[in-house]
């Protein structure tokens, strides 16, 4: 065979290579919708983030998975939104940690009392084998979790006072989560804790049915709680972050190659949101106040107080949650070494 009709077959292989090359990725990669829910307004950093996540995954799958963001309860409350997505009615949900903790007890850990003192000891738990264990076992409550994600520190707001030490929430009714650690920390403390849906909060507030509630600055102020309570007290009494979640039904349907993708745009879009939220708390504050909220810090000789106070509520439940993940999630914090 001569030179020429070799490079003709040649030319002609190639072409044929890459078509069959390219049917193969394309048959691991399908068009796909994926309908993803979350209680927040969507200006707020998780609704940023989700729109980030879903660019990421429309530019790496080449446009064939669009995922949709639904904010605001739209779907539903973050219980329901749970269960929606275990029941495939929509494949992925962001609910905070401590909405998870009926389908994983474990995950009881974020709402332990000032667990971590600031964001680096957060996220080194958050990003390491105790966040990825804690990711592992939602398969067994049939979900899978892709990363955390930030929600914050959480603050007390109120109608009544400014909280300078434990003894001013004696008698507040502070609406919480449905958590047992948020019950009891706030009922020792002296507050009565009133456990009650995120969707109810605003109309309880404003009906003094509540006279207080706590969340982080993002929430505070996406949910227009400046609108109902006049004081805010920085209390950074807890941190619950975004658990990124999706049904292990569908997530078992899709390729490797598909899976790979969402896993990987979940941990970029963690960079871009994680630092939005901390970019933008400062200006929340500013604008809180702008608006008429009168805002406190609290003292590190009296949160130091609130933690003793709260020592058997936080022996109590790591009981509950498994002493040694509580043991090694210290041992990690400790590590990071911010503390004296």
């Amino acid at each position: 065979m001569n030179m020429s009709i070799k490079g003709l077959l040649l030319g002609l292989s190639i072409p044929a290579m890459l078509l069959t090359s390219n049917a193969g990725n394309a048959a691991d990669i399908k068009e796909r919708s994926i309908k993803l829910g979350y209680g927040i307004p969507e200006e707020h950093p998780l609704g940023q983030g989700v729109n980030r996540f879903a660019q990421l995954v429309s530019d790496k799958s080449g446009g064939k998975i669009k995922v949709k963001g639904y904010p605001a309860t739209m779907l539903g409350s973050e219980t329901q939104m749970i269960s929606a997505t275990i029941g495939g009615v929509q494949q992925m949900v962001i609910p905070s940690s401590a909405a998870v903790v009926s389908n994983v007890k474990e995950f009881a850990l974020f709402d332990l009392p000032f667990l971590f003192a600031n964001e680096k000891e957060a996220d080194t738990v958050l990003d390491g084998p105790v966040g990825r264990e804690l990711l592992d076992k939602l398969k067994g409550s049939n979900l899978v979790g892709l990363c955390f994600w930030e929600n914050g520190f959480r603050h007390v707001t109120n109608s009544k006072h400014p909280i300078t030490k434990a003894e001013d929430l004696q008698g507040l009714k502070i609406r919480t989560m449905t958590s047992p650690v948020y019950i009891d920390s706030f009922n020792t403390l002296g507050a009565n804790a009133v456990p009650m849906s995120f969707t109810e909060l605003f109309t309880a507030l404003e009906m003094k049915a509540v006279d207080a509630q706590e969340n982080p600055f993002g929430i505070i102020h996406a949910s227009k709680f400046d609108e109902v309570q006049k004081y805010l007290s920085v209390t950074r009494h807890s941190y619950a972050p975004y658990v990124v979640m999706i049904g292990k039904k569908f997530w078992d349907g899709l390729s490797p190659d598909e899976q790979g993708i969402l896993t990987e745009s979940c941990v970029e879009a963690r960079a871009y949101q994680r630092g939005l939220t901390r970019e933008t708390n400062a200006k929340i504050v500013d604008e809180l106040r702008a608006k008429g909220m009168q805002i406190n810090e609290i003292d590190a000789q009296e949160t130091a107080r609130m933690k003793e106070q709260l020592q058997p509520v936080i022996d109590k439940h790591t009981k509950t949650i498994g002493e040694d993940l509580v043991a090694r999630t210290y041992e990690e914090i400790e590590k990071v070494g911010t503390r004296n």
